[in-house]
């Protein structure tokens, strides 16, 4: 059986003042850090405008929890 993936895409433009922008595998691994802290399995990675977030789309609520506590969302 497949698991069913969430794609969540973060704008680099909105990230909230304490990140730094220009380094962003730094907050890539970061993000990835502070949901795998909350429980979660999830892949992120940096792209030219935006960070993208993959996840088992059944920990989409505790993902969205996370990135309220870390201002992403």
């Amino acid at each position: 059986m497949t698991m069913a993936t969430t794609t969540i895409r973060i704008d680099i433009a909105t990230l909230p003042d304490y990140l730094d922008r220009s380094r962003p595998n730094v907050v890539a691994e970061m993000i990835e850090a502070g949901l795998r802290e909350g429980g979660i399995k999830a892949d992120c990675s940096d792209l030219f405008s935006h960070f993208k977030i993959d996840l088992p789309t059944t920990q989409l609520a505790a993902a969205s929890a996370v990135l309220v506590d870390l201002q992403l969302i």
